[in-house]
């Protein structure tokens, strides 16, 4: 039995403390870390290319059309 796909989540980051990891008004790719979403912190993919956590208030949280977020796979 397969699993359902997850649905993709995603952020625009509004405020960093170090602009070689985040850069604001950047889209971000939301990793599933419920552990993370507790201690409200959120799981992303980082300029580096390394998941890693960050506190939630450096990001809203966006919903975005499926022709975004298709295009979005692709570049993220």
């Amino acid at each position: 039995m397969s699993r359902p796909k997850r649905e993709r989540r995603f952020a625009i980051c509004i405020k960093t403390d170090d602009p070689d990891l985040l850069t604001p008004r950047k889209i971000y790719e939301v990793l599933p870390d419920a552990s993370a979403e507790k201690s409200d912190f959120v799981r992303v993919v980082d300029n580096e290319g390394e998941d890693y956590l960050y506190p939630a208030s450096c990001f809203i949280f966006v919903n975005l059309p499926v022709e975004v977020k298709k295009v979005l796979e692709h570049v993220l």
